[in-house]
């Protein structure tokens, strides 16, 4: 059934389940301990009238099981103790009364027929009936115990007491207890009633309770299908933030916004891409267009298909980085760890570019001290000659470039610094996104990048675990950190 794949029905189920075990657990032992007292109550009556008894066999000073025994139903006058021979102990035991004869005013309690009062019966030691009192039914059967010792039962609506003499004497006294048992009745009808109602209303809260813990389940739902249609801006609203549910929430709102960051800088990222792309098509259309157009000279024909090579490599260096950068976010491009000399990496990389530098007319310098790290080497490579190109590229003439490579406790850190015309504050947060330059100091140049080299750095610094951070004020300079976190060795 369909109710069953309710969360909120199953836990109503269970909660249910629970209230009925607890109810029925303590409906039970309060009809048990009422029962125990009511019967303990009108054990303690019969007792009572088990004395009565016991005066009209052994006068005052008769006593029940369980003190001195006695030699038979009438008290022994002391000439008849003198003059009487002491019985046979080797006999089976002492011998049975004869007769038995009770006052006429305690007899008088066993009298009413009605079988709502007392009632006694007597045997003797042969099972054979000695007394029984009006109010006797007919029915009683001859108990069996152990001798010296009594007992009580329940039959039918009768409770009786009864026990067995050391002379073997079987005596019972009962009483009907119907009325008691009509009022154990009617008090297990009460606990079943007051059972019912506290099961209703605890499961009505129970429902209540469910209901308003679930319901920032429906605001999510509700929340997740119309962000599903496309409408990344919808979030899940809840008044409670400090449930477990208000915490999912608050975290599926935090993945909502990160996802629609992520949807928009994919379609900015897409839309950078075709506009970059467009330039060199449009170059290479037009050069052909006028090739084609009509009969030109050699040198006309060589000047057109340079351009076109010139946006060939343009295009191509634009596929490569999207494809690195691709690569890099599906995890394709997984980083090899090995060790390596990052003071070695930075010497090599501002070696092979100190041409250019002195090119454009910028000094070069490199200050290192022996530092190893692990990671891919040749992803660290292109880390540090995009850092060392921008420094050049972006720099003034006469400025300088410095590079420096430090061990810390628990990092391996490449500083990249230069005297140019610095980020402004504006730009900063976004230097390191895909296809972003700078009006100021990232702007186009001849030959310059289409804005994903920065970007290109940050993916492989992340993907090493490392941080790449940029500090810079406009008109003082830039300085690029890698720090790469390192195992402390032993």
């Amino acid at each position: 059934m369909k109710f069953f794949h309710s969360i909120r029905w199953r836990l109503q189920l269970w909660h249910g389940l629970l209230l009925v075990m607890v109810l029925a657990g303590f409906g039970f032992t309060a009809w048990r301990l009422q029962r125990a007292t009511q019967f303990q109550r009108v054990d303690q009556e019969l007792d009572r009238q088990v004395q009565v008894i016991f005066r009209a066999i052994g006068g005052p000073g008769g006593k029940p099981p369980g003190h001195p025994p006695h030699d038979g139903f009438r008290p022994r006058r002391p000439q008849e103790e003198r003059s009487e021979p002491a019985p046979d102990r080797n006999e089976e035991g002492p011998p049975g009364p004869r007769e038995f004869a009770m006052p006429v005013l305690d007899a008088s309690l066993f009298a009413d027929e009605s079988g709502r009062t007392y009632y006694c019966v007597v045997w003797n030691r042969n099972g054979r009936e000695m007394f029984r009192s009006a109010s006797a039914p007919a029915d009683v059967p001859c108990p069996e115990l152990a001798v010296g010792s009594r007992d009580s039962r329940l039959r039918g609506t009768a409770r009786e007491l009864f026990f067995y003499t050391p002379p073997r004497e079987r005596f019972l006294v009962g009483r009907d207890i119907r009325d008691e048992l009509a009022g154990m009745r009617r008090f297990a009808w009460l606990l079943a009633s007051a059972g019912a109602v506290v099961l209703a209303l605890g499961l009505a809260g129970g429902w209540w309770v469910s209901t308003r813990a679930l319901s920032p389940i429906a605001a999510i739902s509700a929340a997740a299908a119309r962000i599903s249609t496309g409408d990344l801006a919808q979030r899940i609203q809840t008044a409670d933030t400090s449930s477990e549910l208000g915490n999912l929430a608050r975290v599926l709102n935090d993945t909502f916004a990160r996802l629609q960051a992520s949807f928009e800088r994919q379609a900015r990222f897409t839309a950078d891409a075709s506009h970059e792309l467009r330039t060199p098509v449009s170059v290479v259309l037009t050069q052909t267009q006028s090739a084609l157009a009509r009969e030109r000279p050699a040198a006309e024909y060589r000047e057109s298909l340079a351009a076109c090579q010139r946006a060939a490599q343009r295009m191509r260096r634009l596929t490569e980085s999207l494809l690195t950068l691709a690569r890099l976010d599906s995890g394709e491009a997984a980083t090899t760890r090995e060790p390596c000399n990052l003071d070695r990496l930075a010497n090599d990389v501002t070696e092979l570019l100190r041409p250019i530098a002195e090119e454009q007319k910028v000094s070069l310098e490199v200050e290192s001290t022996p530092t190893r790290c692990e990671g891919n080497v040749e992803q660290l490579g292109q880390i540090v000659t995009n850092l060392v190109s921008n420094a050049i590229r972006y720099n003034r003439p006469g400025g300088s470039v410095r590079v420096k490579v430090a061990v810390e406790p628990d990092a391996a850190v490449l500083t990249v610094s230069d005297t140019g015309q610095g980020i402004a504050a504006e730009d900063l947060p976004h230097v390191f996104e895909r296809f972003y330059r700078a009006d100021n100091s990232r702007n186009r140049r001849a030959g310059g990048g289409a804005g994903l080299g920065l970007a290109i750095c940050k993916a492989i610094a992340d993907a090493h675990h490392a941080a790449l951070e940029v500090a810079s004020t406009q008109g003082g300079g830039s300085t690029f950190s890698l720090r790469i976190p390192v195992t402390p060795s032993g």
